[in-house]
């Protein structure tokens, strides 16, 4: 490696370089390590989000059921008004 002889490399010019990109380093592998655990939990609030959508799915009735039994009603009441006078 050449030098400029006006500008010597010294040796704690290099350390403190090494420092600061040690520094840097470190810095880095830690923010990487939180968006780590952060997507960890994104993924793990979504499959906590489908589980519990799957299971309203399953538990609530379709439409076409609602309004059949709507109508069935509507006819019941029908018929027992007519025949109540």
């Amino acid at each position: 490696m050449t030098t400029d002889p006006e500008h010597p490399v010294v040796p704690e010019e290099l350390a403190e370089l090494r420092r600061v990109f040690e520094v840097g380093l470190t810095r880095i592998d830690g923010e990487l390590a939180l968006l780590a655990h952060r997507d960890d939990q994104t993924v793990k609030d979504h499959d906590e989000l489908n589980a519990r959508i799957t299971a309203l799915e399953h538990t609530r009735w379709p439409l076409p059921t609602v309004a059949a039994l709507a109508a069935v009603g509507a006819v019941a009441v029908a018929v027992w008004q007519a025949l109540g006078r």
